[in-house]
């Protein structure tokens, strides 16, 4: 994790104190469990509580342990028996280092998530207004890059409110798929735990029992989640793009907010440089690349391995802490993105007319000329707009071969931008519903 690139309480999460903190919660309530089963004393797991719960663990004493016993669990277990005292043999009874590791980061995932999906609500509230406010602002649509037909500012935006709606609803089903607890011994049998240990942990964390934890929770969970994440970035990417390009000096139809003070350059003073978008554009990589190992993880050594654990130590904190700073940025710039609609206009004219091509093809076919020839005559006079500037409407009423199909009125009409825009309303509620 990178502090440029973070947000406090995304961090806050996988610190640690907190890490430790779940620990000792899990080790408690397996303990309450133990001794409603009568497997250890309840006046032990009320010690274990208290003590253990009023205790401020030391992280440098737990590494301090650790560099002996080259084990975390154990060196935790070790540190926690410092407060807790001799009642601290009843603790781990029957449980593994995996039972607590995978519950624990189970825990994390799922905090980690809730905040992605706040992050996501923030972004769809941002996105919902700017493209309520500019539902009727009428700009070029592009295809290859180059103009295609109209469409309006508001529908871009609309078409990313649905995708980061999709995304909001894949992360809330990657959530539920993480959210499982494994307290079931070694190889996942049982045999020196009963599984009532594993449901009250699993209900008092907001888990559900892993069906089959095979000592460790299968890992295509896990690679379904951090896939989603990456889906998610490269939603943030799309967009992140759309704004780099429509900033571009020649064609300046949007610009992410320049605030006072500001400098795009260190040589050039006049620049204003899309730094957050193209900052989007780099982190919604690192986030992508995170999902391949998390698939590389699936594959495991029978019952168990730890191959996985390194990877996990990394892409747990990166890719979430990653994704709530990318989202929290993408938020920002719309909210505070300049829409420039004159500049919208003007390059949609550029080209003088030759956005309406599509119209003029399809009335020449209903006039009764064939496709292949009405491709031909439009085409033709396209291609003088484009290599001699000419006037495509001009051109249009200049053709014979045009205007004996098509009358003067039926040409003109074809000129129309409110016909392009007669859906947009449709596409609204669609996507935002009546409201």
């Amino acid at each position: 994790m990178i502090p440029r690139y973070s947000r406090p309480e995304m961090v806050a999460i996988w610190s640690p104190e907190t890490r430790f903190r779940i620990w000792f919660e899990i080790e408690a309530h397996a303990c309450d469990a133990l001794a409603e089963l009568g497997v250890i004393p309840k006046d032990a797991a009320k010690t274990i509580w208290e003590k253990g719960g009023a205790a401020k663990f030391d992280v440098e004493r737990i590494d301090e342990i650790e560099r002996v016993t080259k084990h975390d669990v154990i060196a935790f277990l070790t540190h926690l028996a410092e407060f807790v005292g001799p009642d601290s043999r009843f603790i781990h009874q029957g449980m593994t280092s995996s039972d607590v590791l995978d519950t624990c980061l189970a825990v994390q995932l799922t905090r980690a998530a809730d905040l992605l999906l706040a992050d996501i609500d923030a972004l769809l509230a941002a996105l919902k207004r700017r493209a309520l406010e500019h539902k009727d602002t009428i700009t070029i649509g592009r295809s290859h890059g180059i103009h295609a037909e109209p469409t309006t500012f508001g529908v871009k935006l609309a078409e990313a409110y649905a995708e980061f709606s999709r995304c909001r609803e894949r992360l809330v089903h990657a959530r539920e798929d993480i959210a499982t607890c494994a307290i079931s011994g070694a190889v996942g049998t049982f045999a020196n735990i009963d599984p009532y240990v594993e449901e009250h942990v699993a209900k008092k964390l907001g888990l559900k029992p892993e069906p089959v934890s095979t000592q460790v929770i299968p890992r295509d969970r896990h690679a379904m989640f951090f896939a989603t994440l990456g889906v998610i970035a490269s939603s943030i990417e799309r967009l992140a793009i759309e704004i780099r390009h429509l900033q571009r000096t020649e064609v300046l139809e949007a610009e992410e907010y320049f605030s006072p003070g500001q400098k795009g350059s260190s040589a050039m003073p006049h620049k204003r440089n899309p730094v957050l978008t193209e900052n989007l554009t780099g982190l919604a990589r690192m986030v992508r690349s995170y999902a391949f190992p998390a698939m590389e993880n699936v594959a495991l050594w029978h019952e168990r391995d730890i191959s996985h654990s390194s990877v996990e130590r990394m892409i747990g904190p990166d890719a979430t802490v990653t994704l709530d700073f990318a989202l929290a940025r993408l938020t920002g710039v719309i909210d505070k993105l300049l829409i420039y609609p004159e500049n919208m206009e003007r390059n949609l004219n550029r080209f003088r007319g030759l956005v309406h091509s599509q119209r003029v093809l399809l009335a020449l076919t209903q006039a009764g000329v064939s496709r292949e020839d009405s491709y031909r005559l439009v085409q033709r006079n396209a291609m003088k707009v484009w290599e001699q500037g000419k006037d495509f409407l001009e051109e249009l009423l200049a053709d014979a071969e045009v205007t004996a199909a098509l009358s003067e009125t039926e040409i003109r009409e074809k000129f129309d931008l409110g016909y392009h825009t007669r859906h947009v309303d449709t596409i609204f509620r669609r996507v935002f519903g009546k409201s």
